[in-house]
């Protein structure tokens, strides 16, 4: 399956951002989907994770209660609504799929990455 993220921008302190992440080549039905962040010098982090029905999801400490991950099965498709965005979440965002359907991992051993969109929030 292949995976391509878009939605990212320039935002500031305080705004929204919605990121999706489309893919095609396979139906993301078969996958639980992550969105992982990298900023520059540090390596990849877990952001959010949600399993293929979308009643399992996870999200690293530093982003619970502001951002929400979900998914459209039939538009094959998965999102991330970020809010109340802060400087730290600057960093390049990548989504994932892995190919146990029913859990959440919060490593990078995900099967298939998309290329990452950048996120930048100014202070």
């Amino acid at each position: 399956v292949q995976l391509q993220a878009s939605g990212g921008g320039l935002v500031q302190t305080g705004g929204s951002l919605r990121l999706s992440c489309a893919a095609s080549g396979g139906t993301i039905s078969r996958y639980a989907m992550g969105w992982f962040r990298q900023a520059p010098g540090k390596e990849r982090e877990f952001v959010a994770g949600i399993n293929w029905s979308g009643d399992r999801v996870r999200y690293a400490d530093s982003v619970k209660g502001r951002f929400t991950i979900s998914r459209d099965n039939a538009r094959n498709t998965v999102y991330l609504q970020m809010n109340t965005l802060k400087p730290e979440d600057t960093a390049v965002y990548y989504c994932a799929a892995d190919q146990l359907p029913n859990w959440v991992v919060t490593s990078t051993t995900y099967d298939f990455w998309g290329q990452g969109t950048q996120v930048t929030v100014s202070s």
